[in-house]
């Protein structure tokens, strides 16, 4: 690794004592001036390297297209390989031992955690994202997948752009739509990835030609 990058934990995830969960965030050193596609492959294997150094290096990790959707993949079996699921923005699951991974660079990376059940889920939520509620509708899958209860989920909201540096606060909405769900515990970081360009990679700062933080979330 060129760059010793920093990894953010959030204080309510880490409370359920059923999950390992992680942000990994601008990695120093890297050149990532290029489209998505060639900006994740140059970040690859710094993200597997943070990955074995939190001891998640056996979990597979399962991520997504993510095409500004609102579309929810269940995984309901162990995968023995690590897979990129097409069209979708969200995945849930109640399997241990599978790491679910969202990629993103302004979006919010929205985790939400099922004590109970267990179970948990990861959604990529934008601006599109967002105006199609996909927030609440991770929920709702949840609930109907899982049967868990809205109100026992603790949600965690990632970093992501944020007013002045975007028109559209749509982290305020990611929340509302959370407690529309019929969720109660939402936690939101409160940081703006164009406001901190040293710890944050920045679509909109760095006009598309930027890295992308790796959101990981995973049941023990």
């Amino acid at each position: 690794m060129t760059g010793k990058p920093s990894v953010e934990h959030f204080p309510a995830l880490d409370a359920t004592g059923i999950c390992r969960s992680a942000f990994i965030t601008r990695i120093p050193g890297i050149d990532v001036t290029s489209d998505k596609a060639e900006a994740l492959r140059r970040l690859e294997t710094a993200h597997r390297e943070i990955r074995r150094e939190l001891g998640l290096g056996d979990w597979p990790c399962m991520t997504v297209e993510q095409v500004h959707g609102n579309q929810i993949t269940l995984i309901d079996v162990a995968p023995n390989t690590e897979k990129e699921f097409q069209g979708t923005d969200g995945l849930i699951t109640n399997q241990p031992g599978v790491l679910l991974g969202i990629h993103v660079a302004d979006c919010c990376a929205v985790y939400m955690v099922d004590p109970k059940t267990p179970a948990i889920g990861l959604v990529h939520s934008g601006k599109k994202g967002t105006q199609l509620g996909i927030a609440g509708r991770a929920i709702e899958q949840m609930a109907h997948h899982f049967a868990s209860d809205p109100r026992d989920l603790v949600v965690q909201l990632s970093p992501c752009i944020r007013p002045p540096h975007y028109e559209v606060d749509f982290a305020a909405e990611i929340v509302r739509q959370c407690r529309v769900a019929g969720a109660t515990q939402i936690n939101d970081s409160g940081a703006c990835t164009a406001c901190h360009l040293e710890r944050y990679y920045s679509y909109r700062a760095e006009k598309g030609r930027t890295g992308r933080m790796l959101a990981l979330l995973g049941l023990i």
